[in-house]
């Protein structure tokens, strides 16, 4: 298992388009893909799930990969969030 704390960088924060994107990234992979913020811990792969973090940019998120590709998981998604 692999965890690492990311600051979301993109502009608009994570809103219904960045999050749909964000859920692509994350379904790219097999591992288990976990994002946490405050005591919230939700599926990276689920929409709804994302959605209900509501995460502005400057936020600070916890992610989790556990799986055969966990490495890559948390590079994908600390690439997006961080550069878009």
């Amino acid at each position: 298992m692999l965890r690492k704390t990311i600051t979301i960088e993109l502009e608009t924060g994570l809103e219904a388009r960045p999050v749909a994107m964000l859920v692509q990234v994350a379904s790219q992979y097999d591992s288990n893909i976990y994002v946490e913020c405050d005591s919230k811990r939700v599926n990276a792969k689920s929409i709804m799930g994302m959605m209900t973090l509501g995460l502005a940019p400057g936020e600070q998120v916890t992610v989790t990969a556990d799986g055969a590709d966990e490495e890559k998981a948390v590079s994908g998604i600390e690439k997006y969030l961080t550069e878009g």
